[in-house]
C-alpha cells in the first residue's frame, strides 16, 4: 500500500513540476509599455474630441434637465395644494412646508424635493408665481446676471 501511495504522489508532484513554468510568473517590462500605450492613446482621444473643455455646457444642460424636475415637482405640489407656491414661500416650499399663507391644505410630509434647488453653478433659481396657475423658473446661467448670450444667456422654464 505504501508503494501505490508513494507512486502516487510522485505522479502527482511530476504533473504540477510539469504546469509550473518559471516564465509564466509576473508582468513583463513589455507588456507594461504596451499597457501605457494603450492608455495614452485613449487618453489624447478623449482631450482631442473637446470632451474635457466643456463642462459650462453640462452645466447648462444639467440646469435644464433639473428645471424639469422642479416643474413637475411644482405641478404635483399644485395637484396636492390646489395652486402653486407664491413667489414670496419659492422654491423652500417644495423642500418645508411654508408657514406663510398661503398655508398648504394637502402638503406631502416627505416634501417633494429634497433640498431647495440650485442650477448647476450653485445659484438660487429665480422663481415668480405671477397669476394663479401659473409660474415661471429662471437659472440666470452661468454670470449670474439678466439676460446674457450663449452660455450667459438666461435659461427658462414655466407654465
Amino acid at each position: 500500500m505504501r508503494t501505490l501511495f508513494r507512486q502516487f504522489r510522485d505522479t502527482v508532484a511530476a504533473a504540477a513540476r510539469r504546469r509550473k513554468r518559471p516564465n509564466d510568473e509576473g508582468v513583463t517590462l513589455v507588456e507594461m509599455i504596451v499597457v501605457l500605450v494603450i492608455i495614452a492613446v485613449i487618453a489624447g482621444m478623449i482631450v482631442s474630441t473637446g470632451i474635457l473643455s466643456r463642462p459650462d455646457q453640462a452645466r447648462v444642460t444639467t440646469t435644464t434637465t433639473d428645471m424639469r424636475t422642479i416643474s413637475a415637482a411644482l405641478k404635483m405640489y399644485r395637484l396636492d395644494n390646489g395652486d402653486y407656491p407664491t413667489t414670496a414661500q419659492g422654491l423652500k416650499a417644495l423642500a418645508e412646508k411654508p408657514t406663510t399663507a398661503p398655508i398648504p391644505s394637502n402638503w406631502n410630509p416627505e416634501g417633494y424635493v429634497g433640498q431647495p434647488p440650485k442650477d448647476a453653478w450653485g445659484r438660487d433659481y429665480v422663481y415668480v408665481s405671477p397669476a394663479p396657475g401659473g409660474f415661471s423658473l429662471k437659472s440666470l446661467g452661468k454670470d449670474g446676471a439678466e439676460g446674457g448670450e450663449g452660455l450667459d444667456a438666461d435659461i427658462v422654464a414655466g407654465r
